[in-house]
């Protein structure tokens, strides 16, 4: 009998039992509350067309964040990169069929441009974390990615200003419209990069971001149509 009991070492305690005086705190139900809630947020059981149109809601969220820029966790918060891609792919093909110069030697090639954008917002992330930035780095390609939005703009309007010819009032109205632009993306970067950056080094940070947004704004300023 001992030897049954010593392999069934918690057979006793079915037999133990608590007095009633004795308080005893605790409540081991499961709220269902809970589980409702994690079920809405399952996307498991989602049809595909709502996925797509909750993830393009999200990024039209996003380019009205750019659009009105103010100090905001909007694009940190919940970042992605299919606004960039989206920006860089239209931007790159709005750039094709251009002539740089009067030799038509060929405007910039669609990886070309990817190449500018993408290695740019690399270079500029990698600055921001060496200088003790606490973004994280995708966090930070999101914002930078975004905020060509004004850029992509312009250059649809000048495609369109093209189109009536490339005199010296289109060039000044083009030079308008990307200087705009390039304010509005160097804003918008740094009104979102602001609180992440110390505070004796946010120069450092603003002038790579200057110069990448520059760099954009002069490959749309110089491009002109190939005939």
């Amino acid at each position: 009998m001992a030897e049954e009991e010593a392999s069934r070492p918690f057979a006793g305690l079915s037999d133990v039992s608590i007095p009633e005086d004795i308080p005893v705190e605790g409540d081991i139900s499961v709220p269902m509350g809970a589980n409702k809630r994690d079920d809405e947020y399952s996307t498991l059981d989602e049809p595909v067309k709502e996925t797509i149109l909750r993830d393009l809601r999200a990024v039209g969220n996003k380019f009205i964040h750019v659009l009105y820029p103010k100090r905001s966790s909007a694009l940190l918060r919940d970042w992605d990169l299919w606004g960039p891609l989206l920006l860089c792919v239209t931007l790159a093909l709005l750039l094709q069929g251009g002539a740089a110069d009067s030799d038509d030697q060929g405007g910039p090639q669609f990886a070309e441009v990817f190449v500018v954008i993408w290695f740019g917002s690399i270079i500029i992330t990698l600055n921001s974390k060496l200088l003790g930035g606490t973004i994280s780095f995708f966090q930070s390609l999101c914002v930078l990615g975004y905020c060509i939005l004004p850029l992509t703009v312009a250059m649809i309007v000048c495609r369109i200003v093209l189109v009536g010819g490339s005199g010296t009032v289109s060039f000044v109205v083009r030079l308008l419209v990307v200087t705009a632009s390039f304010g509005w993306s160097t804003f918008a970067s740094t009104a979102f990069l602001a609180d992440s950056q110390p505070s004796n080094r946010k120069a450092l940070v603003v002038y790579p971001v200057f110069l990448f947004y520059f760099i954009i704004s002069w490959i749309i300023l110089t491009f002109s149509p190939s005939h």
